[in-house]
């Protein structure tokens, strides 16, 4: 049995596991619910166009990892992550509530108050879930709680934003986003109480509410150990990489595969399918370890399928709103998504190693705040992402050519990595010589 499928059987980690999993799939369904209801049925609420709604609830959601994830980072070194997580879920609670008052009162600025909210709400629990993993696991279970964490997180947000544009879609929506929403919430809370304590590793630290100066010094904290920073810009960057790839899926969908929405839902799922694949896979070639030498092996396929999944791409549309079956009787369809197949299998072979190495190698009595540097960067560079892919579009550039300057950029970045830190070169050579012969 490998160590994965063991830990769900142990109260060290299936609670944290099932919390987790309801958190993001919690904050799918609301931020997707939202965005639904906003694209079709903005005029009656607002006269602000459903374009710039759907980019200003994404901005809304992710200001607060700018903002308090210094500070979130201290409280989970400073206090019991277990309480903190229910404290986290108790919050959960409330903000489900707010967004209900203002879908029946089809309040946008209320809506965006609790979905301000929701993102706080990830910025507390990210330095938790991460922080406690070494806590309650051994060393030779470390990858495969976070190939479970890095799956289930993908999954959830998978499930969510089908869910959320379900109950969207649906007749007395918002009755039931409010109804699901508060169901799942409390159901994270009850997950919650199950979570073993976790001593504070740092219970005398002094909080420091000033975000700007904390922020650096979490930074700093970072930069200590050079292959944690390193191993960060490489989370960061998978992560820019990630969503500029699922940013594109609608339009990809209509404008390049001429498909219907049934399409854009076999797209993600088909690359959600390989990041649990490629996160449960990197356990297997781990050997029970935490292994850096997986992840150039990683950065490869990320590589060499984003470039193939733009060659792929038809020159022109292969029909007009075609529907996922439709279009799976087509041989041109196959290689697409065999092709996101494979860029989830390599992303999850080049994440997780990543995620394990950072909670292994930093100080126990920082490590949350370590990880909360970790959060601030990937905001940031999604933001970037966003801001670039939008900038090279409006430029001309087409999406499959995006993709394939994306997967150019990728192979990049990650000869800049290696080059600083050469272990992950030699561990790539050591661990294939053994399985090359």
């Amino acid at each position: 049995m490998s160590h994965a499928s063991a830990l769900l059987r142990t109260r060290r980690f299936l609670p944290l596991f099932v919390t987790q999993f309801l958190g993001a799939l919690n904050d799918n369904v609301l931020k997707n619910a939202l965005v639904v209801l906003l694209t079709f049925q903005a005029a009656s609420w607002t006269t602000i166009r459903p374009e710039l709604l759907a980019n200003l609830a994404a901005g809304i959601f992710i200001l607060p990892f700018f903002l308090f994830s210094a500070t979130a980072g201290q409280l989970a070194d400073k206090y019991d992550k277990a309480r903190l997580a229910r404290l986290v879920k108790l919050l959960e609670i409330v903000i489900v509530l707010i967004a209900g008052i203002g879908f029946a009162m089809r309040n946008i600025e209320l809506l965006f108050f609790a979905l301000f909210l929701l993102g706080l709400h990830s910025t507390l629990f990210g330095p938790i879930k991460y922080a406690i993993l070494p806590q309650h696991l051994r060393e030779d279970e470390l990858v495969g709680g976070n190939a479970l964490i890095e799956a289930g997180t993908f999954v959830a947000i998978l499930i969510g934003t089908l869910l959320g544009g379900l109950l969207a879609s649906g007749t007395a929506a918002t009755t039931w986003i409010t109804a699901v929403g508060l169901a799942i919430a409390v159901a994270g809370y009850l997950a919650a109480r199950g979570i073993p304590a976790a001593v504070p590793p740092a219970p005398t630290l002094a909080i420091n509410p000033n975000p700007l100066t904390e922020t650096w010094r979490n930074i700093n904290f970072a930069r200590e150990n050079r292959t944690i920073f390193l191993s960060i810009m490489g989370i960061s960057w998978f992560w820019l990489y990630g969503a500029l790839f699922l940013a594109q899926f609608p339009a990809y969908t209509r404008n390049v595969l001429g498909g219907d929405e049934t399409v854009v839902t076999l797209l993600l799922a088909t690359f959600t399918f390989g990041i649990g694949a490629g996160s449960m896979l990197c356990e297997k070639l781990s050997a029970d370890r935490v292994e850096p030498g997986l992840v150039p092996l990683g950065s490869i396929g990320l590589t060499l399928f984003g470039i193939d999944l733009a060659l792929a791409s038809p020159a022109a549309p292969l029909g007009q709103a075609l529907g996922a079956a439709t279009l799976l009787n087509l041989a041109a369809t196959w290689r697409i998504l065999f092709d996101l197949v494979m860029l989830g299998v390599f992303g999850g072979l080049f994440i997780v190693p990543l995620y394990a190495l950072v909670q292994q190698r930093s100080n126990p009595e920082h490590r949350a705040r370590v990880i909360a540097a970790n959060n601030i960067f990937n905001a940031l560079f999604m933001v970037v992402g966003a801001l670039s892919a939008a900038a090279l579009l409006a430029a001309g550039l087409t999406i499959p050519v995006l993709f394939g300057v994306a997967a150019v950029c990728n192979a990049a970045v990650a000869l800049f990595i290696y080059g600083l830190a050469p272990e992950f070169s030699r561990r790539f050579i050591a661990w294939l010589l053994p399985h090359s012969a």
